[in-house]
């Protein structure tokens, strides 16, 4: 067991062993370190100025990803390279990106900018990025300029980051690869504080008995709402346990009849995978969060959260996800829909944890759609999440799974429209009417500050039909003839 963590900064190895369970990345360079440079905003992961580089190897390369350390406990940095803002300069001359930055005015009053600095590194040295303004903006997607100076900052970007990377970090790789190589041990970490503890276990024997014997630690996975606990809700969590060392648990395993995802796998890591699994599913990653939140949240605790407005669940209810779950040298699976027991309360029993989903992938006779509602478009919560399996047979639906995340205390399956639905024809629309009644009595959804509960009513009736219409290949704006033919049907009775 080691009881130190290690990483590298500017080349050199950090090994520390005064580590508080609950220390972030940001208070260790500000108080700590007294860098500054990295900046203090929001406390949420939401506004970027904290933004700093993690680097970690992928195969025999290192891979940058930009992390927003606010949120990020200190702990989660070992085996990794960190670099901050007070890093890029190289002899007095600033960092292609940050020249960008100066000679296109792409800073106004400058808060926000170290954080941009470093959404730029990683763009930088990402290694094949399509040159456009849209990969741009998805980059940036995380960091919020309030003085609205992103055309500069934009085009500073599209004139800095898309060259062959030559700086020093570019030039030490073959170096970075050695160190951080000669940091991966199969060591479980253990640093003691007080009445707590941070642990980091590599294996998941070590997991299961660490967690055995304190069932009431908390587990991290991306810590991108365990990060807000602390520096939002000031709980105390004495007792951490990190699952990112965890060997295999950040797994993602495509086979034929479907994809396997570790608990610990990032939403960044598993994109390319589910989005083979549908598109729509990759477009629904894409949108959670921001790039900062994707390289470090993960599937795994978005489920085990257990929150009813977290955007994975509902979608992969729908294609019939299981969970796999273990308590000791025990595992056991369950469907997905059957995790979700009431609000704050899932089927986890004392000592386990979850260790990864499987989706199946949709056959050739389903269609497979999901749509994110929310107030903005990036980055941002959803007001109503919906998602749709449909099974067809010569146009007939044969089965149907229906899931919505924010229309009751948990991601729910609306299993009376699924009934409804069956032998329904997808080009009739009058023959779903039945099912968009129905829908109203399988939630009775929340008003709060995101949406009122006829707002999410009406919503989720609207997501239906373009579901619907879109599974028959009609163009959803088809939504207005349907109204119309129902008001004149109203009329009628």
């Amino acid at each position: 067991m080691r009881e130190t963590i290690r990483f590298l900064q500017n080349g050199q190895v950090v090994e520390l062993t005064d580590v508080k369970p609950t220390e972030t990345v940001l208070d260790y360079l500000r108080l700590r370190k007294r860098k500054t440079g990295t900046k203090e905003g929001c406390g949420e992961g939401d506004c970027g100025a904290c933004t700093v580089a993690l680097g970690r190897l992928s195969g025999d390369r290192v891979v940058y990803q930009p992390v927003n350390s606010c949120i990020l406990l200190l702990g989660m940095i070992d085996g990794a390279e960190l670099v901050t803002v007070e890093d890029l300069a190289e002899d007095n001359r600033l960092h292609p990106v940050q020249q960008a930055l100066v000679d296109l005015h792409g800073s106004q009053c400058g808060f926000c900018t170290p954080g941009f600095v470093m959404s730029m590194f990683t763009l930088y040295h990402s290694n094949g990025a399509e040159k456009s303004r849209k990969a741009v903006t998805d980059w940036l997607a995380g960091n919020l300029c309030r003085c609205t100076g992103y055309r500069p900052i934009i085009e500073a970007a599209l004139t800095s980051c898309f060259e062959t990377a030559d700086d020093c970090f570019s030039r030490r790789s073959s170096q970075t690869a050695e160190l951080l190589q000669s940091l991966d041990d199969d060591r479980d970490v253990y640093l003691p504080y007080g009445d707590g503890f941070f642990a980091s276990p590599a294996s998941i024997e070590g997991l299961a008995a660490i967690y055995a014997q304190h069932p009431d630690a908390t587990l991290v996975g991306g810590a991108t709402d365990v990060g807000l606990w602390i520096t939002k809700h000031l709980r105390s969590l004495p007792k951490v346990i990190w699952l990112g060392r965890v060997e295999a648990l950040d797994r993602v395993e495509e086979t034929a009849s479907g994809l396997l995802i570790g608990a610990t796998a990032t939403y960044q890591a598993s994109h390319d995978a589910v989005t083979s699994l549908s598109p729509d599913l990759g477009e629904l990653w894409r949108r959670i969060g921001s790039k900062q939140v994707r390289a470090s949240g993960t599937i795994g605790g978005n489920i085990a959260n257990g929150s009813p407005i977290g955007d994975t669940p509902p979608a992969l209810i729908a294609l019939g996800a299981t969970l796999e779950l273990q308590n000791g040298g025990t595992s056991r699976t369950l469907p997905l829909e059957d995790f979700f027991m009431e609000y704050g309360r899932q089927d986890r029993q004392v000592g386990e944890f979850v260790t990864g989903v499987f989706v199946p992938r949709p056959t050739i006779n389903q269609v497979f759609r999901c749509y994110k509602i929310s107030k903005r478009f990036d980055q941002d919560i959803s007001s109503v999440m919906g998602a749709f399996r449909f099974t067809l047979s010569d146009g007939v639906i044969t089965e149907a799974r229906i899931a919505f995340g924010g229309m009751a205390g948990t991601p729910k399956r609306a299993m009376e429209t699924e009934r409804a639905l069956i032998g329904a024809r997808v080009e009739d629309a009058s023959s779903w009417a039945s099912a968009l009644q129905v829908l109203q009595s399988d939630y009775t959804p929340m008003t709060d500050m995101r949406a009122s509960n006829e707002y999410r009513q009406e919503t989720a009736r609207a997501l239906l039909v373009k579901a619907l219409m879109e599974a028959d290949g009609t163009d959803p704006a088809g939504l207005n003839v349907l109204k119309r033919r129902e008001a004149e049907n109203d009329r009628a009775a």
